[in-house]
C-alpha cells in the first residue's frame, strides 16, 4: 500500500495519478487529504481516500494504517511544519511503514534559503525515527515563474535580486515523476537525492527566453534586495511576503539553487522539462 499525503495539492495529485499510470492498482493507493470532497475524482478511480490533517495525530494514524510506503509532501504552514511533519512520522512508525519519502529543500544542510531550516529539522526527525527514508531535495518548480513570465511578456521586463545566480528548476510533473519512481522501485535505496532540472538558468536568461518566445524585447532588471522588496510592495505584495521573496532571490544569487545534479533525469529516465518549452506553454495559455 502506497500512501500520499497532501494528495489534492498540485504535486500530490500528480503523484497519485502517476502511480496509477505506472500500474499500481488503484486500491493499493491511499490519498491522504484534508477535504475528501476535493478527491472525489480519485475515489471514482478506485483510490482509497482517507481524511487527515497534519495537525491531527489520531487521524494520521488511521489514515496511514496498513501503508507500506508513504510520501510525505511537506506542509505549507511555515513555522508549524516541523511539528506537523513529526505527527506524520510518528503515525508512520505506528503503522510499521517500510519506506518514507520526504520532499525537502535543495541543499537543506548547506544553504541560506529561508525555507530550509524547517526542512532540515524534518530530515533530522526522519533520521531519528529509524524509518528507512529517501529524502527528495526538490529544486524550484518552473511553475514558480509563471506569473513573472506572463508579466515579462506584457511589460518587457523581469525584475529580481538574484544577480547571476543559477536556478536548476524543473516542472512539477518532473518532480512528481521522480517521486513515483522512488515509491515504486523494487528495492529502494535510502538516502538523500538532490533533484533539479538538467539546465540551470539565470533570471537574465529567463528574460531572454521570454523574448524569444513572445517576439518582443524583454530585459532583466537586477535590484538590491531592499529595492526588490519595495518594488514588490509597490505592486500590492504584502510587505512580509515581499521581504521573503527578496530573501529567496538573495539566496539564489549566492548559489542556493545551482545544485548541478542530473539525478532527476536519471531517476525518471528522460530529460527534464526545458525552460523554453515551459515558457512556450505558459504564453500559449
Amino acid at each position: 500500500m502506497i500512501a500520499v499525503t497532501g494528495a489534492t495539492g498540485q504535486l500530490g495529485r500528480l503523484v497519485v495519478t502517476g502511480l496509477l499510470e505506472a500500474g499500481v492498482p488503484a486500491g493499493e493507493v491511499v490519498a491522504v487529504v484534508r477535504d475528501p470532497q476535493k478527491a472525489s475524482d480519485l475515489a471514482d478511480r478506485g483510490v482509497q481516500v482517507r481524511q487527515a490533517d497534519y495537525s491531527d495525530p489520531a487521524a494520521l494514524q488511521a489514515a496511514l494504517r496498513d501503508a507500506d510506503r508513504v510520501l510525505l509532501i511537506s506542509g505549507s504552514e511555515v513555522g508549524r511544519r516541523v511539528a506537523q511533519h513529526g505527527n506524520v512520522l510518528r503515525a508512520a512508525q505506528s503503522a510499521g511503514v517500510e519506506l518514507l519519502v520526504y520532499t525537502s529543500a535543495p541543499r537543506a544542510d548547506d544553504t541560506s534559503l529561508p525555507l530550509a531550516p524547517e526542512h532540515l529539522a524534518t530530515e533530522r526527525l526522519l533520521g531519528d525515527s529509524g524509518i528507512p527514508a529517501v529524502v527528495l531535495r526538490n529544486n524550484w518548480y518552473l511553475e514558480n515563474y509563471d506569473q513573472a513570465i506572463g508579466q515579462a511578456a506584457a511589460t518587457g521586463e523581469v525584475i529580481g535580486s538574484a544577480g547571476n545566480g543559477r536556478i536548476a528548476a524543473a516542472s512539477r510533473a518532473d518532480f512528481a515523476a521522480g517521486a513515483v519512481a522512488v515509491l515504486t522501485v523494487d528495492q529502494p535505496q535510502p538516502g538523500v537525492l538532490e533533484l533539479g532540472g538538467d539546465s540551470a538558468f539565470t533570471l537574465a536568461e529567463l528574460a531572454s527566453v521570454v523574448a524569444e518566445q513572445s517576439g518582443r524585447k524583454v530585459t532583466y532588471r537586477d535590484l538590491s534586495a531592499e529595492e526588490h522588496a519595495r518594488a514588490l510592495a509597490a505592486h500590492g505584495v504584502p510587505e512580509d511576503v515581499a521581504g521573503f521573496v527578496a530573501a529567496i532571490d538573495r539566496s539564489i544569487g549566492q548559489g542556493a539553487l545551482d545544485t548541478g545534479s542530473s539525478a532527476l533525469s536519471t531517476l525518471i529516465g528522460r530529460p527534464t522539462t526545458t525552460l523554453a518549452n515551459h515558457v512556450r506553454d505558459v504564453l500559449a495559455r
